[in-house]
């Protein structure tokens, strides 16, 4: 097959018993896609082929409606007499089922962080109506550059609408108590079923695992899982609780918000650490949500941040920005205190939350600096370029636009608060 529709064939990616995908070329966009394309037969099939058209149809209903950057976007679909087919952004690195063996682990910290975006995208997706219903490591994508993508979302069940679902849906050894009762479905029941994915990870063992399907069945319904630690000694205290509470049998049992579920997450990074220096993505995405300046920020604006930005450390009594000097980077500060001066003497000093060097941005062209920043004991700093920010989507560069709005307008009022107290103070000669 060279063509489906618009797209050109590139080659087979897999295939299943009812449709195939391949990595396609699309010339009109520029781009790689991902094609995963219906056997006509199947959709005609006088025994599936109804749930197999609904299955197909809830997906494609989805197109251009989940942007989020942990969630594989749908392009395009449409129904030909060859199949129908659905045309997604193509995600190079695999699926998660790559490590769910215990010889093909990944490191501990890497899983939380996993499941941490996990969590964001599950609670966009909540947030607009949508229950995934089928998490599992097949369906959990890996980039190039180890972040992922949720995908397949032709299982979902969109609790704003009217039209019948399909029960049954899912895969046994992720499913959740509720849903292998057929009762009415939560966000909780992808919270259960990514914490099988999370304990998977973390293990290569399944928490619920029967010889026979109705066996593991009557263990996700009736039995208490081992603690992660059991099988992996490595795995702290905090994270076998994390999990855990998650797979609680009640849905009311569980985390009641995915923003909690996340929260706890990211408290349980403070047990682990790197072998190298890095920052995980779910540590800076936490510092950032709450730092005042990114207050109005969305979700997916500051995962936006957090791949157009650069983040920097600076030792007590370095240099940061020079009088004089021509720069277009602007600064939030994440941790400590810089000193601005100006010919040597202090005008202010700023600590967490605060930004400095905006004002080449926001004039839209290259100033010399004002003013000196110098560290005042050790720095951390999220630094911003304009030629980065120019890859950043639109609301994103509308919120920092918003937030330098709001800083100018904080400054002003302050200004205007310490020049009436020294006319008040007789400071100001007004004659």
């Amino acid at each position: 097959m060279n063509r489906i529709g618009k797209y050109e064939v590139v080659r087979e990616l897999g295939k299943g018993a009812t449709s195939i995908v391949y990595l396609a070329r699309d010339s009109f966009a520029n781009r790689e896609v991902a094609i995963k394309l219906v056997h006509a037969d199947a959709l005609r099939d006088q025994e599936y082929g109804k749930r197999f058209r609904k299955l197909f149809l809830t997906e494609a209903s989805l197109a251009g409606k989940l942007s989020h950057p942990h969630i594989a976007t749908i392009y395009d679909a449409a129904s030909e007499e060859a199949g129908s087919y659905l045309v997604m952004e193509y995600v190079s690195g695999g699926t998660l089922e790559q490590h769910i063996a215990p010889e093909t682990l990944l490191p501990i910290k890497t899983v939380m962080e996993i499941a941490f975006k996990c969590c964001k995208a599950l609670d966009y997706a909540h947030q607009r109506g949508i229950i995934h219903r089928d998490i599992k490591p097949a369906n959990i994508l890996l980039t190039d550059d180890s972040d992922i993508k949720i995908t397949d979302f032709g299982a979902a069940l969109n609790v704003s609408s009217d039209t019948t679902q399909i029960s049954g849906i899912g895969s046994p050894a992720y499913m959740s108590p509720e849903q292998l009762n057929e009762a009415s479905l939560t966000h909780h029941t992808d919270m259960f079923s990514l914490a099988v994915v999370i304990y998977q990870l973390l293990t290569g063992h399944l928490p619920f695992d029967g010889t026979t399907g109705f066996g593991m069945m009557n263990q996700i319904l009736t039995a208490d899982p081992a603690a992660p630690s059991a099988h992996r000694p490595q795995i702290p205290a905090r994270v076998d609780e994390t999990v855990l509470v998650a797979l609680r049998k009640e849905p009311g049992e569980r985390y009641a918000t995915w923003e909690e579920f996340a929260q706890q997450l990211a408290n349980a990074f403070g047990k682990l650490e790197y072998a190298d220096d890095k920052i995980a993505d779910a540590e800076k995405f936490s510092t950032l949500r709450r730092l005042d300046f990114f207050r109005r920020f969305t979700d997916v604006d500051l995962w936006q941040v957090l791949r157009i930005a650069e983040w920097v450390r600076y030792g007590p009594d370095d240099l940061v920005i020079r009088e004089g000097d021509v720069g277009t980077a602007f600064y939030i500060v994440v941790s400590g205190e810089v000193r601005v001066t100006k010919q040597g003497k202090v005008l202010n000093i700023l600590g967490t939350g605060d930004c400095f060097g905006e004002m080449s941005y926001v004039g839209s062209r290259n100033l010399p600096r004002t003013a000196s920043v110098v560290a005042a004991d050790t720095v951390t700093a999220v630094r911003v370029s304009p030629e980065a920010l120019s890859h950043a989507t639109q609301t994103c560069a509308h919120a920092f636009d918003s937030a330098f709005l709001e800083l100018l307008v904080s400054r002003l009022e302050s200004a205007n608060i310490r020049l009436s107290s020294l006319l008040m103070d007789g400071w100001i000669d007004t004659r």
